[in-house]
C-alpha cells in the first residue's frame, strides 16, 4: 500500500472512538468564534463613519481629563437646548465621534455623563432623536465591561426595550442592536436584558416582509440571549 493511500485511510478513522461530546463542544466552539468574528466585523464597519476630527475637535487630544473637552461641551450645550433641532446636532455629534474606527473617546464621553443624557433622549416622543441615542449607546456598549455596565446603570435597558414597540423599523433595529451588545456581555447582564420582557418584545418584530438586515439582527440578539452557559439562561426564557 502506497505512503498516501495509508495517509488518506488513516484520516478517513481519525475520529473513530473519539468522544462525542467532546466533537460537539468544539463544534459548538468553533461555531461561537465565526459568529462573534463576524459580528466583530459587522460592528466595527457600523462604528467605521468617517467623521473629520477638525470638525468636531478630538476629545482626545485634551491633556486634562478632568475638564469637559471643547467639543464636548459644545456637544452638551447643543444636547441641552430646548430646540429640538439643535439637540439633534448634538447628539449627531456624539454619535459621530463614538463612531469613530480608531479609539473613540468612550472614557472621555463618559467622564462627561453623556451616557445618562442619552439615555434621556430615548424618551423622547421624536424619532431621529430616539434613533441616534439608541445608535451613541450601541457604541459604548460595545466597548469593555465597564462601559456596557455604564450603559445599564444609566437606566437603558427599560428604556431600550420600551422602544422595541415603536412603528419607526430603523428605530427599533438600532434598538435591538444596542440590547444585544448589552446582553452579549456576561451572564449577568443577558439576565437582566432577559427579566425586562424582551423576548416577547423581539418576537413581535418578526413578520413576512421585515428586512433581511433586521432579520440578523434579531436572530442575532437571541444568540446572546442563550449565550454563557455558566450559568445558563433562566429556565422561563
Amino acid at each position: 500500500m502506497s505512503m498516501t493511500k495509508e495517509n488518506t485511510r488513516l484520516k478517513s478513522f481519525k475520529n473513530k472512538g473519539r468522544d462525542h461530546e467532546e466533537m460537539r463542544r468544539r463544534r459548538t466552539d468553533e461555531a461561537v468564534e465565526l459568529r462573534k468574528s463576524k459580528r466583530s466585523e459587522q460592528i466595527l464597519k457600523r462604528r467605521n463613519v468617517a467623521v473629520d476630527d477638525d470638525d468636531y475637535g478630538s476629545p482626545l487630544k485634551e491633556s486634562n481629563r478632568s475638564a469637559i473637552p471643547t467639543s464636548l461641551r459644545e456637544m452638551w450645550e447643543k444636547m441641552s437646548s430646548p430646540s429640538p433641532s439643535i439637540q439633534l446636532e448634538g447628539l449627531q455629534k456624539a454619535r459621530k465621534v463614538l463612531s469613530r474606527e480608531r479609539h473613540p473617546p468612550v472614557d472621555a464621553i463618559l467622564d462627561a455623563g453623556f451616557v445618562p443624557k442619552f439615555v434621556a433622549f430615548l424618551k423622547s416622543d421624536r424619532d431621529n432623536l430616539q434613533y441616534e441615542a439608541a445608535w451613541a449607546l450601541t457604541n459604548v456598549a460595545s466597548g469593555t465591561s465597564a462601559h456596557t455596565n455604564a450603559v445599564v446603570e444609566a437606566g437603558a435597558v427599560p428604556a431600550l426595550v420600551r422602544l422595541l414597540g415603536v412603528p419607526n423599523r430603523k428605530v427599533a433595529e438600532q434598538v435591538v442592536w444596542a440590547l444585544g451588545n448589552i446582553a452579549g456581555d456576561g451572564p449577568h447582564l443577558r439576565d437582566f436584558v432577559i427579566k425586562q420582557n424582551i423576548i416577547p418584545a423581539l418576537i413581535g418584530l418578526l413578520s413576512p416582509t421585515i428586512d433581511v438586515s433586521f432579520l440578523r439582527t434579531i436572530a442575532w440578539t437571541f444568540s446572546n440571549l442563550c449565550r454563557n452557559k455558566n450559568p445558563s439562561p433562566p429556565q422561563e426564557a
